[in-house]
């Protein structure tokens, strides 16, 4: 196969002089010795003003970097590889050269299938790509619909959460490059999985980020917890806009990725008459038409604004989903009883139900945590699936004080029905690694920087962070904050799947099998309608009654069985425990009625007749 040429191009505004370095051949970097030729100011194609462009070609495998005005050789803003960590040179990757298989893979709709998300550096030992995708049949036979992998662009170090990412166009090193990512992306559409990619808009981590030397890619007009704001809206924003527009298609073009999990949308800080979503969601419906498939885009939106998933038509910013955390703080809270920090308005039967027939529980209501009143009301009739829910995802898990997944609270019962919570919702469900078993290891926060201050300060914040908020209360047997910075952090996160040998972890793996199966099969489970959800409890808030549709999910998360009656010809469709159906018997019984009875910590599915 022909490999195509790169011709060197960057965008540097206020430049005098741009200059391509061109690094000698297995140097371990930029050096004295390299070749810097200079660039001529020209218009990219399809670009603005500012851009920078060579008269030569440099074949795939090159290592280059730019100069501005003289200074130090940078990486490309778009540089497609950092073998070399991202303060080394970039290099030529020709994503084209890739032979796909995947010819007859017509994508998958994200909304209602079953997601499942998962961090590539501990999803195995080796935590890699090509380790990750000789997984995938697990996944298969759990039922996953897409399988979303947090962010992979290159970041400082080897093992990180990825949210620290500089090098926005490369797929981190460590994780095996480009090529890893076209292999996994292949042999998932070969096994019948949609690949969602996290991707992080909103920040650059802390080194590595050398941006602002080449344009205005930040403002000070803005502000955002991570510092300067990425510019969306002041001079200059047309092409940090278009950086991060032809970001997203790359992934979805060059590399055939389903769909995009935006993080962190509401810190995009954009007065713009159209903000960059809008323009980010027309761009994309455009590349589906041209790839006849769906391309899903999912944003993570702290503001409770069901404005993220309205169509651009209609005055919303077009995403074809959002995450919906108070239905995951409803959950949590109820089935653990924290109230703690942000959970504070949550851990109710009332709380749950809103959240689960309503999708936010602050609708424009008081929030506690945030000292004001927050979000707004969810439209009757709008599409629940575009709502995608958890009870565990990395950060619920992960920037808990220690790291620790509700197995290490929860029974058997108590996961189980945490599951079928999610799974049987009107929403679009969520996994994340390993909850499918009950996995008993910690997901921990960990980096892996260079520098001793800045790993110091990162250890000693996070610190700081969990010294209060009442964490002492969770772990009364006493608890240490994990150091990011030691690789044995990293270490406990990998997952064990030696588990998957034990009855118990066996047992909890085969009931997420069968709730995947039901949200497949039953059409009152699969649907997204939210006035044919209801909930309701006794008096003790321990028995809990999901109606969807004809379909009833029965919770008893109390010490002793339970039993409801159902008109004759209810079906079980799935049980937790020794659930069983039988006729009514006994004085003042009635032959049209049976009853299901539900042991303790056990859960019921089954369906009652309909009638037309």
């Amino acid at each position: 196969m022909t490999q195509t040429p790169y011709r060197p191009s960057v965008w540097a505004p206020s430049a005098q002089r741009v200059d391509v370095v061109l690094p000698p051949v297995d140097a371990a970097g930029f050096t004295e010795d390299d070749v810097r030729v200079a660039l001529t100011p020209a218009p990219a194609p399809g670009l603005g003003d500012g851009w920078w462009t060579g008269d030569h070609e440099l074949a795939p495998g090159t290592r280059y970097g730019f100069s501005v005005d003289g200074g130090p050789a940078r990486p490309d803003p778009r540089s497609p590889r950092q073998p070399l960590g991202v303060h080394g040179p970039s290099e030529v990757f020709d994503t084209d050269a890739f032979e796909w298989t995947d010819e007859t893979w017509n994508g998958t709709p994200l909304l209602g299938g079953v997601v499942y998300e998962l961090h590539v550096g501990t999803f195995t030992e080796e935590g890699t790509l090509d380790a990750a995708t000789g997984r995938l049949g697990h996944l298969v036979d759990l039922g996953v619909d897409v399988v979303e992998l947090m962010p992979l662009a290159a970041f400082e170090g080897r093992h990180g959460w990825g949210y620290d990412g500089v090098a926005l166009y490369a797929v981190h090193e460590a994780y095996g490059g480009p090529e890893a990512l076209q292999r996994f992306v292949d042999a998932a559409h070969a096994a019948g999985l949609g690949v969602a990619l996290d991707v992080v808009y909103n920040h650059l981590g802390p080194t590595g980020n050398y941006l602002a030397e080449m344009g205005p890619y930040f403002t000070d007009t803005h502000s955002t917890p991570w510092g300067s704001a990425v510019n969306l809206d002041a001079e200059g924003s047309f092409e940090v806009r278009r950086w991060i527009v032809d970001n997203a298609l790359r992934w979805l073009r060059d590399f055939h990725v389903d769909a995009l999990r935006l993080d962190a949308v509401h810190a995009l800080v954009d007065d713009s008459p159209t903000h960059v979503l809008a323009e980010l969601s027309d761009a994309v419906a455009g590349l589906s038409r041209e790839v006849s498939r769906p391309l899903s885009l999912v944003a993570e939106s702290d503001e409770n604004d069901p404005a993220t998933v309205t169509a651009v038509t209609d005055g919303g910013r077009g995403m074809t989903a959002q995450w919906a955390d108070d239905v995951h703080h409803a959950i949590h809270a109820f089935m653990t009883g924290e109230q703690h920090g942000y959970y504070v308005d949550f851990g109710s039967v009332d709380v749950l139900r809103k959240a689960l027939t309503g999708v936010f529980v602050h609708d424009g209501s008081m929030s506690t945590f945030r000292g004001e009143p927050w979000g707004h009301p969810v439209p009757r009739g709008i599409d629940a699936r575009r709502f995608v829910v958890f009870s565990q995802d990395h950060d619920q898990v992960g920037n808990r004080a220690r790291g620790d997944r509700p197995s290490a609270h929860l029974d058997d019962g108590g996961l189980a029905a945490s599951a079928a919570l999610v799974l049987l919702s009107p929403f679009t469900p969520m996994l994340f690694m390993g909850e499918e078993w009950g996995a008993r290891t910690d997901w921990r926060y960990f980096t892996d920087f260079a520098d001793a201050d800045l790993g110091r300060a990162v250890t000693e914040g996070r610190t700081r962070e969990f010294s209060g908020h009442g964490w002492d209360a969770l772990y009364p047997e006493g608890f240490e904050v994990p150091d990011p910075q030691d690789p044995a952090t990293r270490d406990a996160s990998v997952l064990d799947w030696h588990e998957l040998d034990h009855p118990r972890h066996a047992r909890l793996l085969d009931w997420y099998r069968t709730l995947v199966r039901l949200r497949r099969e039953d059409p009152d489970i699969a649907s997204g309608d939210l006035d044919a959800c209801t909930l309701d409890s006794d008096s003790d808030g321990q028995v809990l009654v999901l109606r969807r549709g004809a379909v009833r999910v029965v919770l008893n998360l109390g010490t002793t069985a339970t039993a409801l009656a159902g008109p004759a010809g209810t079906t079980l469709l799935a049980g937790w425990g020794d659930v069983t159906v039988r006729p009514t018997d006994g004085p003042g019984a009635q032959d049209a009625e049976i009853h299901v009875e539900v042991p303790a910590r056990g859960v019921a599915v089954y369906r009652e007749p309909t009638h037309t």
